[in-house]
């Protein structure tokens, strides 16, 4: 059936951005709507589904520039992983809908013979997601069926005002909204009673969220940040060539003057991600870039060779164009160091070595892995993608999200016909044989109970 999208004209739905005082009645309003039913239906879903996809077709252009404004991110990098990903999020959520959405039929055992037994995917209800842009959690959300609350990043201002207006202009307004602002918005969300709660941003502000959900009892799912580690197997002054050579490669002999090269978000993560440089444990340590434009909020790609274990760097979330690198007497000895932090969101492993390759992914507890590869195993659809432990908790992706989004309820179904009186007092020791011999699946035990033996 092709359905068609709320406000199918060109004309713009009025975007409404609810003050911190307002954030009550957004929650009051979506849950009123919820209950009413209309966002379970297959037919909302892919037309919700669809109208999402219209965005990443006819607005590419301007989500480009959003992000050139807020990141100075190459139209190259945000076809890729903001705009192609969503696209294809949407593209699978639309084909394979039906059979998410089937129940599961499953199996029943002796005991309640005869009974017929499905799970079924149900939606959770009114959720909020605090995200920026760039990873597709909406597609989950309303693909299973959810009522949603959107909080775009306030640190990416030219995103999340796009955001907001194109949401506001496509989807359907009383059961998707968008909530900006900052510090005070947020509050008054993570205020309020939700059905779940996804974050994806720093562990700090993950705490923050978890302690507001758990007044609720509102599950929650982080996508967090800390170190992501990667194991090459291979002399270390291999490596710091092939590094620098490729680093030429990608942004010239200057890449402050790269049109290639990101920045960072703003001044106040520029001065976070500096201090890391500036800090005295690594002076004489840089070997490749270092350079800064404070100006235009760039930070060349930057090579720090044997930081301190007590140096800032190695203590504290990057989330910058800064690589340092230890150095360990044999590959195995990085194992044991990794598993001394947090659990990474992601780790990586560069080796031609089977047995090493294995001993990896047996002892190394991360979120995922990529071996010989890196940060690509985010966008295959089939694999799960999120946090273990500091980095995290819950996955998502591709069915992952939908099943994140819903509840797995339990049915089982009997008729009237027949209801085995073994079940009932009095308990006499034919029927607490007749009962052990049906749930221990002993043959002969189930003739001679019947017969008094």
């Amino acid at each position: 059936m092709d359905v068609s999208v709320f406000n199918p004209t060109a004309v713009p739905v009025p975007v409404v951005h609810p003050t911190a005082q307002g954030v009550e009645r957004v929650s009051q309003d979506l849950r009123s709507v919820y209950s009413s039913g209309k966002t379970k239906t297959f037919d909302w879903r892919v037309s919700q589904l669809k109208a999402l996809l219209k965005i990443t077709t006819y607005h590419e252009k301007d989500i480009f520039e959003a992000l050139r404004s807020d990141l100075n991110k190459s139209e190259n990098d945000a076809y890729l992983h903001e705009v192609y990903r969503v696209s294809e999020s949407c593209k699978l959520a639309l084909k394979e809908l039906p059979r998410w959405m089937m129940p599961e039929r499953v199996e029943t055992s002796m005991i309640n013979f005869p009974s017929s037994a499905e799970i079924v995917s149900e939606p959770l209800g009114v959720v909020l997601v605090i995200s920026p842009w760039n990873y597709p959690f909406v597609v989950g959300a309303i693909a299973a069926g959810n009522a949603v609350v959107l909080k775009p990043s306030e640190v990416s201002p030219a995103t999340s005002s796009l955001l907001s207006n194109l949401l506001g202009e496509y989807m359907d307004p009383s059961a998707v909204k968008v909530v900006e602002g900052g510090v005070p918005e947020t509050t008054a969300l993570l205020e309020q009673k939700w059905d779940k709660i996804l974050y994806t941003g720093n562990s700090n502000v993950g705490r923050i969220i978890l302690t507001a959900a758990a007044k609720h009892l509102t599950p929650v799912v982080l996508e967090l940040g800390g170190k992501c580690p990667a194991v090459v197997d291979s002399n270390t002054d291999l490596v710091i060539d092939a590094l620098s050579s490729e680093l030429e490669n990608f942004y010239g002999k200057d890449p402050m003057q790269s049109k290639d090269l990101s920045r960072l978000i703003n001044s106040r993560h520029f001065d976070r991600v500096t201090k890391l440089l500036d800090d005295k444990k690594i002076s004489g340590k840089v070997v490749i870039g270092g350079q800064r434009d404070k100006a235009n909020l760039k930070i060349a790609p930057t090579v720090i060779l044997d930081a301190p274990e007590d140096s800032l760097i190695m203590n504290e979330e990057i989330f910058g164009p800064l690589l340092p690198i230890v150095t360990v007497d044999k590959i195995e000895d990085s194992f044991g160091l990794i598993n001394s932090k947090g659990k990474p969101l992601a780790a990586y492993l560069f080796t031609n070595d089977k047995k090493l390759k294995e001993e990896f992914i047996r002892n190394v507890s991360a979120g995922g892995m990529a071996i010989n590869e890196t940060i690509t195993h985010i966008t295959e659809p089939t694999l799960p993608f999120g946090g273990v432990g500091e980095s995290g908790m819950g996955a998502y992706h591709g069915k992952f999200s939908f099943d994140t989004f819903s509840h797995k309820k339990a049915v089982l179904q009997r008729g009237f016909a027949v209801d085995a009186d073994i079940r009932y007092p009095p308990f006499t020791p034919g029927k607490v044989k007749l009962m052990r011999a049906l749930l221990t699946g002993d043959i002969l035990g189930i003739p001679r109970a019947l017969i008094g033996w």
